[in-house]
């Protein structure tokens, strides 16, 4: 069956027109004007362009396709054609998607870059930060920040992932959920200010501010545990409760978070990172993002 050039739908032989889209065919309608080709599966040829204000550039190849976060792209060129669609093949799947989407801070659509032929396309975070590329085996997972995805390789699938201890979900100011990036294929991130990258041994631990996790290894061990005594957590401005993560695997942190810089720009700021005695509770008064 034929595809459409514009919207890569299926059409019917005899059709003269996409009914999706609207694209005509040729004259004889059993094929469109340029067959669409299959989704390429060739590794994805990008680079990071910035500092803090980081720009990714995917150069894409004739079928190569890439979905993303809407409202992320700055610029493509016009080989590369562009949808907005729910992923899922039925119309439960469609609406689950959806719900899962919101759940995780993302938009209910998806938008899909397509490349008929050679083109480039390029996204960005919408605040000072950081983009993390993750280039990911077949099975290979990662978990990330909520609200973080940008963009992948259509090979790739972004799900839900549920913080499963109740503490974490409780006093943890990613709470219950979490992004997981699953591959064959290229996604990226974006997160606040710069990174600091650990690579844990087996059974090696990290404390860290809950919502400073850019991204771990789905091996890693999550978990949030009450930290020190209840006068310094309150009145040193940390907080009751750290996120413990536990190797072996890899581990990226984030040295500002939104909610960080919320705070500094806000007009009653009363400068530093140091949060009040309620805030300083954990997640029952107060979340990071």
């Amino acid at each position: 069956m034929p595809y459409c050039t514009g919207c890569g739908s299926e059409v019917a032989d005899a059709a003269k027109f996409c009914a999706r889209c609207g694209t005509p065919m040729n004259a004889a309608g059993a094929q469109p004007l340029q067959a669409y080709a299959p989704v390429s599966a060739e590794p994805l040829d990008y680079t990071i362009q910035g500092d803090n204000l980081q720009v990714a550039r995917l150069r894409l190849k004739p079928g190569q396709e890439v979905f993303a976060e809407a409202g992320k792209m700055l610029y493509k060129t016009p080989a590369v054609n562009w949808e907005t669609r729910m992923s899922g093949d039925t119309l439960g799947q469609k609406l689950w998607g959806a719900v899962k989407r919101k759940l995780m801070g993302e938009s209910l659509f998806w938008t899909y870059f397509r490349a008929n032929a050679a083109g480039e396309v390029g996204f960005a975070g919408c605040y000072p930060g950081r983009i993390q590329p993750f280039e990911l085996k077949h099975g290979q997972s990662v978990m990330v920040q909520r609200d973080s995805f940008i963009c992948a390789q259509s090979s790739t699938t972004v799900n839900i992932a549920f913080v499963k201890k109740l503490g974490a979900g409780f006093f943890g100011g990613e709470g219950f959920i979490l992004e997981k990036v699953t591959g064959p294929g290229t996604a990226f991130i974006h997160a606040g200010g710069d990174f600091i990258e650990f690579n844990l041994a087996p059974g090696e631990a990290l404390q860290i501010d809950t919502g400073c996790i850019v991204a771990f290894d789905e091996g890693v061990e999550y978990d949030i545990q009450f930290v020190g005594g209840i006068k310094t957590a309150i009145f040193g401005g940390e907080g009751l409760f750290l996120a413990t993560l536990r190797g072996p695997g890899r581990v990226i942190v984030q040295s500002m978070t939104l909610e960080k810089l919320r705070r500094e720009l806000a007009p009653s700021s009363r400068g530093g990172d140091e949060r009040g005695p309620l805030e300083s509770l954990g997640g029952f008064f107060s979340s990071e993002d």
